[in-house]
């Protein structure tokens, strides 16, 4: 495992970390410890990685280096075995483990995050408001149609029933017994109880 600092197309610091599977050709081996010597790994693998990662993730905003992370491991992987070939190592297989940016850029994607989960509510709430509304406007729409249509049918006749319902009610709400005191200006009966009882 091999971990590489680069820059993305957007400026932005990426810390990668990739496994790389390799061989050294083997009828090309005892070229490769003559001309290298045995720290094959650090002298050219190391070195070779970290220049295809900056060269690649260099091609790609830090965004796109997490959605496109396949395609940036296959030309990952096809920029690596060409560099190595040349040096008689082959790649076998090469994963990106793990990306990682900037604790700026992450608190960043954070809040853009947030601020697109907050921006939905709104416009859930918004609609739902205007909903309400519109279910606000059809409800009075119906009641005053209604009362247009009630309207259009007061009669003298009507108006008459309506008088002998309100004097049904009246009679049977109450309770036999009748006032000291009618009304303003009115004669109060006074001992009229008493008087009904004398008799």
């Amino acid at each position: 495992m091999t971990d590489a600092a680069s820059s993305s197309s957007d400026l932005q610091d990426v810390d990668l970390s990739v496994a790389l599977n390799y061989h050294i050709i083997p009828d090309k081996a005892n070229l490769v410890y003559q001309t290298i010597g045995v720290e094959f790994k650090e002298r050219i693998i190391d070195p070779a990685i970290q220049e295809v990662m900056k060269a690649v993730s260099a091609r790609y905003t830090a965004e796109e280096l997490i959605t496109k992370r396949p395609a940036v491991s296959t030309e990952m992987q096809e920029a690596l075995t060409s560099r190595l070939l040349a040096s008689n190592i082959s790649v076998d297989a090469f994963s990106i483990i793990s990306f990682s940016f900037s604790q700026t850029f992450t608190d960043a994607i954070e809040a853009k995050q947030t601020a697109e989960q907050n921006a939905l509510k709104a416009k859930r709430d918004l609609d739902r408001i205007k909903v309400e509304a519109e279910q606000t406007i059809a409800a009075a729409t119906a009641e005053a149609e209604a009362l247009r249509l009630q309207k259009m049918n007061i009669s003298p006749d009507l108006i008459e029933l309506r008088k002998i319902e309100a004097n049904l009610k009246a009679i049977e709400k109450w309770n036999g017994i009748l006032p000291e005191v009618t009304g303003a200006g009115a004669i109060p009966f006074i001992g009229v109880g008493g008087a009904i009882k004398n008799k």
